[in-house]
Parts: C-alpha cells; structure tokens; sequence
C-alpha cells in the first residue's frame, strides 16, 4: 500500500512539535499520572482504585491521532475527510470533527462514500485502513491521502496476501461488519481466485470445523456467511487449503482456540502429513490489544477487587474483549466515559449486548476496590474523569489519593 509523490503521505509532516501541546491539553490527565507514580494502586478514604498497568492509547493510535492534527496543520485551507472513526472512542472523534474533519460514513459503493470530495481535498485514512478498492478509487481521483494504517493491521495484510498469492482460502477471526476486517478481507481479493471467509466466534468456527470434517453440508454455511465471505465464495472448492488471519483487537484465547480447532478439523479430514499443504497461521494479534488484556489477567489474578470498570467506545473490539475477560471473575461495567456514572446510577453495555442498560447501587457499600482499564483507543483523560466520577460517588476528590 505505498505510495509515491506528494499526494500520499504515510509518516506524517514532522509536525510533531507543534501539536504536541495541543494533544496534551485535549488528552493528558494529571490524574492518570498520580495513579501511575502512586503505583497504578491508590485510595481515597474507603475506596480503592487500581488501574491495569497497560491501557488507553497504543502506539498506533497515538500515531493516527497525532497525523490528524499535523494534517489540519500542514493543509489549514484545504478540506478535509476522514474515512470513517478514526479510533473507536466518541469524544476523540468528536474533537477530531471540531478541527473541521469531516467524517465521512460507510457505504458500499466507493463512489458514493467519496462524491463530494475533489482532487484538492485531503482525505485521512483511519487506523483500520480501508478496503484495496476505496483506496484504488481514492488514488484514481488524485486528492491529498494521510494514511494512517497501523502497523499491525498491515502486517496482517501481508499474510494475507500471501495467502491469496498461494491459493490458500484467507479465514480470519473478526467481524465481517467492522471496519480493520473488511480492509483486510479485502486485500485477499488482490490475487485472481483470492478467496475470505470471516468467522466472529467460535460457535461459527465450529460450524466451519464441521463442513471441514464432513458433518455440516454447504448449504448451510452458504447461509450462515452470506454477509460474510467472498463473492461466489464455494466452501467445497475454497475451504481445501486455508489460512488464518484475525482482526488484530479480538481475545486472543479464542483466536488461538479458533486457529486449533480449524487444523484439528484439517488434520482430521486429510491427515497430519497433509497440514503443511493445506493449512498456515500466523501470530498477527496486535502486541498492545495482547498487552492490555495479559495486564488485565494479572490484575484479577491478584485478586482484591470488587467491581471492575472498562471504559471505551461500544463498537471498540478490543475494548468488548477487555470486557468478556473481567465478566468472567467479577461485576464488570463497559462504560464509554465518564458521563455513563450518574449519581448512583451507571449507564454500561454488557457483554454481547447491543443497548445501553442502566444499573442502580452498582458501587458495593463499605470498603471497596474498583479494578480500572481502558481500551486501546481511550486517551488518558476519559480514564481521568471516570477517576473522578467514581470518588466523587462516596464524596472524595483525586486530591486524596493515596498509595495502598
């Protein structure tokens, strides 16, 4: 995905300096830095607060956040676009809309999506990246691309067009609907006879272990994945060698799971010397999704905590994993910022829900510890005030932070 000229820029303006104050006054939290200097565990009278010791921002959407604002300042008269949420995490996209970016939404037709926009415009590619075709079409009309793909989702596509290149069937664990997967389902379309099949769990994983080994016929995976495989995808000819992928920000467990179970069902219907042919696997789960979620385990292994609260946008995968691991030992609330703590009432989305719910006396009384992560596009500053918020409940102030 390369580029040449001055139409495309892939490493930013080096333009860092100057809007590095203007991303520390939207997104530092001094009260994050107490945390961290008092050891990621303090308390306020009889509540306790201790945050995982990797959360919030990673390195790629630091990256992509910070090449917006150098984009609004390298081109301060031009307009700009962005192709989709730049990150999951509504107050970071809303600051993003308040430079002037246009957020431009989703639509199957290349064409559509980008009618407006001239070869004179800017158009900023999100940390997901986009489908090959947009891109291709985005280069066809000539404007401005800041791309700001992260690292590890391209190292994904390189996998995957290997796969393609090699007649191996792309199965990729993620969700067929969100943006990073589409990009990358995309690119196995770059080879003629390139194939995808997207599975999102592993009940559907199963279901595809079970055509694999002979139990489940074809018609009923046609339908199962209509929305979710490649045109005139045919699981008898596409599912005889097969390579797995993933979105970067699913539970890696399960991605693992996943990837076991489809050579089981590969080594089960062809034998064990026939693996190398028909089946490949890389490790391309995002290193700081997999730091997030190791620092969450270790958190509730240590154990102490009461409730937990994971904060980041509804539709941030990676957050919905935090989530799935801390339900499964301790009350858990996904909240997407400090306004979902009200009084007493806290406005969260359970796991594998599609609305809000809202729960009463959620703090338990007495003495207590609230266990505290964040999603990889959640800036310090929302965990900063969800900080407050949760004090502020029993009448504490960040001021009385102590370590303990």
């Amino acid at each position: 995905m390369s580029g040449s000229g001055p139409t495309y820029f892939q490493k930013g303006f080096n333009l860092k300096d100057v809007v590095r104050p203007v991303l520390a006054a939207s997104y530092h939290s001094t009260v994050v830095e107490r945390l961290k200097q008092l050891g990621y565990a303090a308390r306020a009278g009889e509540v306790g607060i201790k945050l995982a010791r990797e959360f919030g921002f990673c390195y790629g959407v630091d990256r992509a956040v910070e090449y917006a604002y150098e984009a609004r300042e390298k081109f301060p008269d031009r307009r700009i676009f962005l192709s989709g949420e730049i990150i999951h995490n509504p107050e970071v996209n809303g600051r993003i809309q308040a430079l002037g970016i246009h957020i431009l939404p989703d639509h199957r037709s290349p064409r559509d999506r980008y009618q407006e926009v001239v070869a004179a415009d800017v158009v900023i590619l999100p940390a997901f990246g986009v489908p090959f075709g947009e891109m291709q079409h985005l280069r066809e009309k000539g404007c401005v691309l800041v791309d700001t793909t992260c690292g590890s989702v391209l190292n994904v596509w390189k996998n995957v067009h290997r796969y393609g290149r090699d007649g191996f069937t792309a199965v990729i664990h993620g969700k067929h609907y969100h943006e990073e997967t589409k990009a990358t389902a995309s690119q196995a379309l770059t080879h003629p006879g390139g194939r995808y099949l997207c599975v999102k769990d592993l009940p559907e994983a199963e279901l595809v272990c079970g055509f694999i080994r002979g139990e489940v016929e074809a018609g009923t995976l046609l339908e199962r994945f209509r929305e979710a495989s490649s045109p005139d995808f045919d699981p008898r000819r596409d599912l005889q060698k097969i390579g797995l992928a993933n979105q970067t920000t699913m539970l890696m467990t399960e991605s693992l799971e996943i990837q076991e179970r489809l050579r089981q069902a590969v080594a089960a219907r062809w034998g064990e010397a026939a693996l190398a042919e028909r089946f490949r696997a890389f490790d391309t789960i995002c290193s700081a999704t997999q730091d997030r979620q190791d620092a969450v385990l270790r958190m509730l292994e240590e154990g102490g905590l009461h409730v937990m609260v994971v904060i980041g946008g509804y539709n941030s995968s990676n957050t919905q994993a935090l989530t799935r691991i801390c339900a499964q030992r301790l009350p858990t609330y996904h909240i997407s910022g400090a306004g979902g703590i009200a009084g007493a009432t806290i406005r969260h989305r359970p796991v594998g829900a599609h609305g809000d719910s809202e729960t009463t006396a959620w703090l338990p009384e007495g003495r207590v510890t609230v266990g505290l992560t964040a999603g990889a596009s959640t800036p310090n500053n929302v965990v900063g005030e969800v900080v407050e918020r949760i004090l502020a409940l029993r009448g504490h102030t960040t001021a009385e932070l102590v370590a303990g």
